[in-house]
Formats: structure tokens, sequence, C-alpha cells
């Protein structure tokens, strides 16, 4: 769920079948408005529910209120793929129609990127726009069981990556007879800008922002901070939140968590998770934050820096899709201050979504729940364990 930059109160709720709907904020749910509905494209039924492909997200052009302009990231089967992958993820960028605010114009889309997929799980999902206007984009390793390509530590491919792209330039790859025009620019200090051309489907994948993350969902930056945050799901045993930094490599598939999983190079030098749990209690003792609950497939959250209650602030909340746990964290001089559970509660969690006041929000699924789209807010001070 999204807000866009244009003042308008207007909630954009997107649901993974191919909708993305209008709610008033503050309504009841029941003046509902369609904004765009690629639903017959496919891009969900096929796979089934819960595998991670459909329609995933919004982001809207920081100029929004004046250009109109949306991206969204969604997912389609190749269905002549002569024994070559099932199915690819898109990136499009489409603008809203000019007879009417409250609706997208499907024949504006302009195809930005389009990914292979390997598998039909772990396919990432998420695209937003950082503070410096580039649009960033996260996708996962593209599925099966233990990273099967080592796409995480391979900087050729896209697949285990957070991209950062240039939705306002265009920039060009390879050489010669391979030369070809990109429909986005890739920015000057990403960190394999200066790796040399190596034709099609070799090389670094320039785009990349940084590396070895096996599926992030979600991520954001703190308002105050300018910090990226971001929740990593893990493959069996371990979830992990992270601090993104350019260029930083984050270990997987040599890694889950701190833990070891693959051979690696001797060596190597990953970043450390800046919180992780397990799937099971007996693994607690092996984390640095043995206080932590369990749980099974981590959604990454907010700081909040929402203005209604400040018994929250500065807190990192981040929450289980499985057994529906919230949790919060303080994060100070480079280390977890206090961490703890906020609620349990059974719903699973789909995603958190913030508004453009900085107030958060928690939404559940339909099919496993009650579909609804849930504030969230303190019922005391907030006390954390402490580490």
């Amino acid at each position: 769920m999204s807000q866009p930059p244009d003042g308008s109160d207007r909630f954009f709720v997107v649901e993974q079948p191919g909708r993305i709907l209008i709610v008033p904020k503050g309504s009841d749910g029941s003046q509902v408005k369609e904004f765009l509905n690629i639903v017959d494209r496919g891009t969900y039924v096929e796979a089934g529910a819960n595998t991670g492909v459909g329609l995933m997200s919004i982001a809207f052009h920081p100029g929004f209120e004046s250009n109109g302009l949306f991206y969204i990231f969604y997912s389609q089967q190749n269905t002549n793929r002569a024994g070559r992958f099932p199915g690819r993820s898109v990136i499009s960028e489409f603008k809203v129609s000019s007879a009417n605010p409250d609706r997208a114009d499907l024949g504006s889309e302009r195809i930005l990127m389009e990914v292979p997929e390997p598998f039909r799980n772990n396919q990432g999902g998420q695209v937003a726009f950082g503070p410096d206007g580039f649009l960033y984009i996260a996708f996962g390793d593209g599925g099966s069981n233990n990273d099967p390509f080592n796409s995480g530590q391979n900087t050729a491919t896209a697949l285990a990556k957070l991209l950062r792209i240039d939705v306002n330039a265009r920039s060009a790859t390879g050489t010669g007879a391979s030369r070809k025009e990109l429909p986005y620019g890739i920015p000057v200090d990403n960190p394999w800008v200066g790796e040399p051309e190596m034709g099609v489907n070799s090389g670094a994948c320039k785009e990349t922002y940084a590396w070895g993350l096996r599926n992030v969902w979600r991520y954001s930056w703190d308002r105050k901070t300018g910090d990226l945050w971001a929740g990593d799901v893990g493959e069996g045993l371990w979830e992990e939140v992270d601090l993104i930094v350019k260029g930083g490599n984050y270990g997987w598939c040599v890694r889950e968590g701190a833990h070891h999983f693959k051979p690696g190079p001797p060596g190597a030098q990953y970043i450390e998770p800046v919180m992780e749990y397990p799937h099971r209690p007996e693994l607690l003792s092996q984390s640095e934050f043995p206080k932590h609950s369990i749980g099974a497939c981590i959604i990454g959250g907010y700081v909040y820096r929402g203005k209604k209650y400040p018994s929250l602030e500065g807190i990192y909340i981040y929450g289980d899709f499985v057994l529906g746990t919230i949790w919060g964290l303080r994060y100070a001089g480079g280390k977890v201050t206090d961490y703890g559970t906020l609620l349990d509660q059974p719903k699973t969690i789909a995603s958190f979504a913030e508004d453009a006041d900085g107030e958060l929000y928690m939404l559940s699924f339909s099919e496993r729940n009650d579909g609804h789209v849930y504030a969230i807010e303190p019922k005391s001070a907030v006390s954390l364990y402490g580490k």
C-alpha cells in the first residue's frame, strides 16, 4: 500500500492477482475505485498463492503530481519458452489517464526491464524511489532451494540483488555491434559502473546497488537518517534485518543470516545482519539475539517517524508473515541497543506501509485472514527487552 506524493490523501492498495485499488485515507474501505487491472495477463493464477509472483508493488515518480508517472513490478509467464525459464519479472512505467486521475492509462506502458526467472518463487518484487530520486528494485535469487545457480554471489546477474536505476535518463550497454540502448539510465556512482563491457549476459550487472540478498521483502528508508533498512527472507533456518549500503555484500548464498550455508572464498568479507531470528527455538542460543522469538518469513517494515505516537519514535518495526508477530528494535551507535516483541497476533502479515505523515499500517491477506488494513499504534509507552 502506497500514498502518492500529491497531497490527495489516497491510498493505492496493490493486489497480487493484478489489481491496484484506490481507497480514501480514513475510509472504511467501502469507497473503492479500481486504478489498474492486469489480471488478464495471468501474472498470478498459474503460479498459485504465496509463491512470490504476481503484481507486487507500485512506486510513484517523485514528480507524480505534475507528470503522472508511476512504476510497477509484476510477473509474466513464458508460454513458448522451449525449455528455457518459465517466467520473467517485469518493471514497467505507466502514466495516469489524462481523462481520469483515478485511472491508469494501460496504453502508456513503457517496459524498463525484463528479468528471466528460473523458478516461480523468490522473485523479490518491490520498487521504490529513494531520497536520491533513483528507482530501487529488489530481485530475489530466482527460487527453488539453496540458490542452485549461486546468484547471490554472481555479479553478472540481477537476481539476488537490490538494483538502482535512473528513470529520467538513458544509458547504453555493450560495445560495437552488441551496443544496446537502455530505456533508463545507470547512476554514475553505482558500484560496478566502471567494470569493462563483456557482451550480453557477461560482465557485471551495472544496475546493482547491493548484493548477496536472498529475497528482500521489504525495504524502506528512515525519514530522519536516510538509512536503508531491509528484511531479507531466509532459506530454512534464519531470517534477517539488514542495513543496506552501496556495494554491500550480505553473504547469501555463502551465509544465511550470520551463519555458514555454502562454501565460499576463504577470507571473503560479508556485512553482518543488524538482527536475525531462527525458525526453531533450539537455535536461539546460536544467535547474538537469544531473547528474540522465532518466526519463519520476515516482513521488513519501517523506522517510525510519525508524530502521533512519540513512544514509537526511532523504533524499526518489522514482522513475520507466517506467525504474525510484530517486533521492534532500537539502533544507535552502530548496534542494536533494544529489541523485543511488540505484538503477538494470529494474522499473516503481507506488508507494512507508511503514509505521507509517517504513520504505519499493517496489511493482511484476504484469502487467509480478513484482508484488512490495520493502523499501528501503541497501547502505552513502548518498552523493549534490552540486549
